[in-house]
This record gives structure tokens, C-alpha cells and sequence, in this order.
């Protein structure tokens, strides 16, 4: 998802791009990477192939870490061969929620459950790679146009007429990929390696995502329940605050993203929207 809007934005910024997906380098072959690279001869790796089911990984711990943490550590072994530059995209999940303010990138991670350890385990992998250039970007609650994600999980729901439940005892800050793609796009220009959060602008819980999508979809009228997290039934344990702090890098780029309800705006105009219950 993240992957395909950022191939696009690299090409509309001027950049020769070189793109692969599992089928043509699996991360988890190390010989797949490494033949990779050496073709294209690239200055700069932008790392997003990931196992990315978070409740999945709960059940497949071992699988997760294979392509998160180990793959990872393939790509930044490629990365080192040929002197190119990494960027690794993780997640917010790295942290445990029990902070009730923004964190930051300093903060010390301690995940709750086996997707967020692989995440973590793979930026480990690129800071011990001692790279000449490794970003590493923690993003939260990610949505677009590529793939399945929860905007789209709640229009389908209204479409097929299925009634709307959603916690509300999780917060965060939803991210269109689109924009996280253009920010991106800046890292090229000159943004100093490290550790950054890039996230759209502001907070909300997914119960409140969930009205938003809604209403900005012209179904102000679609009833949403709220529910707390024990009763949702999901196997993995989720943060109940991974809010994430994006000063360091506002100064590193001089932008912040926009706030979330006017990127989630912009998304579902690009979008065939199910027709109106009745």
C-alpha cells in the first residue's frame, strides 16, 4: 500500500526508481536482495516489504520475525554491500501505550505483541548495520489507495449492510500514505540520517475514525458502536495511546503533515463510495 503511492511520488519528484515486489525479491532471500541491488545499482533503499497482520503475527510469531527482523536485516546487508542508503518504515507499535503523551523518538520501546517485537527487531537490524545512511521511520494507522486497510474495512461494512462496532479505547493519529509517501520524497533532498515519526497531524481514537469516515462519506446517519478493546476479540494486544511525536522531524524538514481528517477527506475523494443504506 505505502509501497506503490511512494514509487509514484519518487517518479513525479524526478527520481529513477527501481521497485520489486515479493514475487521478484522476497526479503527473505538473501541472494534475491543482494542480485537486486546489484542491478540496480541504487543510492537509496526505501525498505517497506513487511508482514504487516498484526493478529496474524500473534499466531505466527516465528513468521513475523522472519520477514521483519531477519528480512530486514537481509536488505541492510545488501544495502551495505553496495553503499547504498536505507530507509526502513516501522510502526508506533514498537511502544506500549502506557504514556499518555506524544511519543518521541527517544522513548524506550517495549512492545506488546509479536508484530511490534519483529518491527523493532528489524530496526535493530539497520542501526547495527552501520550503514553511511539509515532512516528509520515509525509510522501509525496507515491507509490508501493499494491495499486493505480500515477505511476501506468500514465502507465495505455499510456496503454489505453488517453493523459497526469499534473500540474506543485506543488513540493514535491515522496517516494516509499518500502523504507519508511525499514526506518521504524529502529524504533524498538532504534530511540528516535517524530515527524520525511522520504521522498526519492531530489524534483520535478508531470508534471516532470510524464516525469521521463516515461522516465526511455522506452517512452521518450509519450508527457506530463503541466498545472497549477486551471485548473486540482480536488476538493481539494493541497500545491503548501510540500517539507519536513529529517535532523531530518538523525541524528536519520544516512540514509537518496535514491533520488527519483533511488528508482522510482527501482520500475518500478518490474513492466510488458505496451507495446509501436505506
Amino acid at each position: 500500500m505505502l509501497g506503490q503511492d511512494l514509487v509514484a511520488a519518487l517518479r513525479a519528484a524526478g527520481h529513477e526508481v527501481m521497485a520489486w515486489d515479493v514475487r521478484e525479491c522476497d526479503v527473505t532471500r538473501p541472494e534475491q536482495v543482494r542480485a537486486a541491488l546489484e542491478e540496480s545499482r541504487a543510492a537509496l533503499v526505501f525498505h517497506c516489504a513487511a508482514y504487516t497482520d498484526v493478529d496474524g503475527a500473534e499466531a505466527d510469531p516465528a513468521g513475523a520475525m522472519r520477514v521483519n527482523g531477519e528480512g530486514t536485516a537481509n536488505v541492510a546487508a545488501a544495502c551495505r554491500g553496495v553503499g547504498a542508503g536505507l530507509v526502513y518504515l516501522s510502526t508506533d507499535y514498537v511502544f506500549d501505550g502506557r504514556k499518555r503523551t506524544p511519543y518521541r523518538e527517544e522513548d524506550a520501546a517495549d512492545s506488546l505483541n509479536a508484530y511490534g517485537r519483529s518491527k523493532w527487531a528489524g530496526e535493530e537490524a539497520v542501526r547495527v548495520a552501520r550503514l553511511d545512511g539509515a532512516w528509520i521511520i515509525r509510522s501509525a494507522w496507515l491507509y490508501g489507495a493499494g491495499g486493505k486497510n480500515f477505511v476501506r474495512a468500514i465502507l465495505d461494512r455499510v456496503g454489505q449492510g453488517q453493523p459497526l462496532r469499534v473500540v474506543n479505547d485506543q488513540e493514535g493519529s491515522p496517516t494516509y500514505t499518500a502523504d507519508l509517501a511525499a514526506a518521504l520524497c524529502r529524504i533524498p533532498e538532504g534530511v540528516p540520517p535517524g530515527t524520525y515519526h511522520v504521522t498526519n497531524a492531530g489524534r483520535t481514537t478508531w470508534f471516532a475514525f470510524a464516525r469521521a469516515i463516515l461522516d465526511r462519506a455522506g452517512m452521518p446517519e450509519v450508527p457506530v458502536h463503541p466498545i472497549p478493546t477486551v471485548t473486540s476479540g482480536r488476538p493481539a494486544p494493541r497500545p491503548a495511546y501510540s500517539v507519536l511525536a513529529n517535532e523531530k522531524w518538523a525541524a528536519a524538514t520544516s512540514a509537518l503533515l496535514r491533520p488527519w481528517p483533511e488528508a482522510l477527506g482527501a482520500f475518500l475523494s478518490t474513492l466510488a463510495l458505496p451507495a446509501r443504506p436505506r
